[in-house]
């Protein structure tokens, strides 16, 4: 399983580069994963659900299935957060597994970058960002991708994993 990650602060641009970006990988007949760090807060259950009726009631996992898909939420009930690695367990195997969100972890990485969001670069202190993609021009030693040429950042990422 081949691991890229994506870097940047919030509004850069991040989600959207990856939502074009899946439908090429696919596209080549690769099987995508998606592993995202969200924020502490984060819920995807609902009031009234039974789901969440039941882990309010103190269940440490629930496990949801259907026909169509399945979903397990863990409770951390004030355990610690699991690292990077012990989280990339949890995925079942496939061709190329994207991170979101994970700024520092130990993968090879493009920085999103737009200059609106009024933070600085990531990548001066981050020796795994290999590329940066922007809309804008940026000062940089990596190689400097627009980020709306999705088919050139696509194979830029194929062909450092060397999935090309």
């Amino acid at each position: 399983m081949k691991t890229f990650g994506f870097a940047g602060w919030s509004g850069s641009g991040k989600t959207t580069l990856i939502e074009k970006l899946m439908p090429l990988f696919v596209k080549r007949g690769l099987r995508v994963s998606l592993i995202k760090h969200a924020h502490h807060t984060f819920d995807v259950d609902h009031p009234g659900k039974d789901s969440y009726r039941h882990r309010h009631a103190g269940a440490s996992e629930v496990l949801i299935t259907s026909s169509r898909r399945w979903v397990l939420m863990h409770e951390l009930r004030g355990a610690q957060e699991p690292s990077f690695e012990e989280q990339i367990r949890h995925i079942s195997p496939c061709d190329l597994l994207i991170v979101e969100g994970f700024k520092f972890a130990p993968i090879p990485k493009i920085e999103v970058w737009r200059a609106q969001t009024g933070e600085g670069l990531l990548h001066p202190n981050d020796p795994h960002i290999v590329a940066v993609a922007s809309d804008v021009k940026v000062d940089t030693r990596l190689p400097l991708l627009d980020l709306n040429a999705h088919e050139t950042v696509a194979a830029f990422i194929l062909g450092h994993l060397n999935l090309a």
